[in-house]
């Protein structure tokens, strides 16, 4: 089962999966997506069941607990969508992050995977990156530590901001994205296979494991080296990975294509101390070779708050020097040191010669 919590969460889950299970504060916001299974958090004020969250992640919070029990059960081994901005997802996930950290360590079969969609903090409003700041600093930090989750994928609204996308269109893309991976255990179970084998056990196992995870897909060249298809093909709409833990790839080759290219992207990860899954598969369909390949690392959350602080104080910094320039005129300040000098001596009942001689020696007179 898919779950998706809050708004945005909501939209990619029943993209993903048309028996999704939506979680929201919001009557109406439940109503606007066809899903079958509905999940209400309540809250006692009847305006903010049907307004939302409206940006406060403390109003999710305090709705988790009317539906703790029950989402707790239903999370176990499945995927949650959210968004790390937004009231009632980062509000719902920070609660749920937390109580997963603190609680005993699940069956690997129990895990649950996270996938978060963060802002863009150049272009969204400030809100969201405080929200997101709180969320990977604290819950998302506590989660990773704990080792209680599967893996977690940040997915970021940059690539829609940069190429002004619409909703819908970047959407479609973060899901078939991620489809492609989850269809590999399906593809080595239906194409033929030449060599290596990822069966469904096998994925299960690396998709649970608490790591942040980066994955992609693009055509492959055998005769050009491995790593730089891999940092040419990184995937947009993904942070960029840290350096991989583990990995796993799937290769395609066309009907009668070579198997053996799947040793360059062996020895790739190899060079970087990593021994990766791998399985390589014919596909009738393709007419060039194709890879999915997919990177674990755990890259500290600490870091991630450190890229946002920054690009939201710049913001602000902006923000100040337009407020300055627009509101306030500042006049120069001449300053005689040693007038200052004369005068702060006499204050003190002292010589002013040792401060002058001193102020001299250092080229401030």
């Amino acid at each position: 089962m898919t779950i998706g919590i809050g708004g945005a969460g909501g939209k990619l889950a029943i993209k993903l999966d048309q028996d999704a299970l939506l979680v929201n504060v919001s009557e109406v916001e439940m109503g606007k997506l066809p899903a079958r299974n509905k999940l209400l958090a309540v809250r006692h004020s009847v305006q903010g069941q049907l307004r939302g969250s409206r940006k406060n992640p403390q109003i999710g919070q305090d709705a988790y607990f009317s539906i703790r029990e029950e989402l707790l059960r239903l999370i176990r081994g499945n995927l949650v969508f959210s968004s790390t901005g937004g009231g009632t997802g980062c509000g719902i996930c920070t609660a749920l992050l937390q109580e997963i950290s603190q609680g005993a360590e699940p069956a690997l079969a129990d895990r649950t995977r996270f996938a978060f969609v963060l802002p863009y903090a150049k272009q969204e409003p400030a809100e969201f990156v405080a929200n997101t700041t709180q969320f990977l600093g604290g819950p998302l930090s506590e989660a990773l530590d704990s080792g209680n989750t599967g893996n977690l994928i940040l997915f970021s609204n940059r690539l829609k901001f940069e190429s002004k996308l619409a909703e819908e269109e970047f959407n479609e893309l973060m899901v078939t994205s991620l489809r492609t991976f989850l269809e590999i255990p399906r593809k080595n179970e239906e194409l033929r296979l030449l060599d290596g084998h990822i069966d469904v056990e096998d994925f299960n196992l690396y998709t649970a494991k608490p790591y942040f995870n980066h994955f992609t897909t693009f055509e492959f060249d055998p005769g050009a080296p491995f790593d730089r298809q891999l940092a040419q093909n990184l995937n947009p709409l993904l942070l960029p990975p840290e350096n991989p833990i583990e990995a796993i790839f799937l290769l395609e080759v066309p009907e009668g294509g070579d198997p053996r290219a799947f040793y360059n992207i062996l020895d790739h990860f190899t060079g970087k101390e990593v021994t990766p899954i791998y399985s390589v598969v014919e596909n009738p369909r393709l007419r060039k070779p194709s890879v999915t390949v997919s990177m674990l690392y755990s890259r500290k959350p600490a870091e991630l708050v450190d890229d946002f602080n920054r690009i939201s104080q710049e913001h602000v910094k902006a923000k100040v020097r337009k407020t300055v320039e627009q509101h306030v005129q500042l006049h120069r300040l001449e300053v005689n040191l040693e007038q200052e000098v004369k005068q702060l001596a006499r204050q003190r009942g002292e010589s002013d010669n040792d401060i002058l001689v001193v102020l001299k020696r250092i080229g401030k007179l």
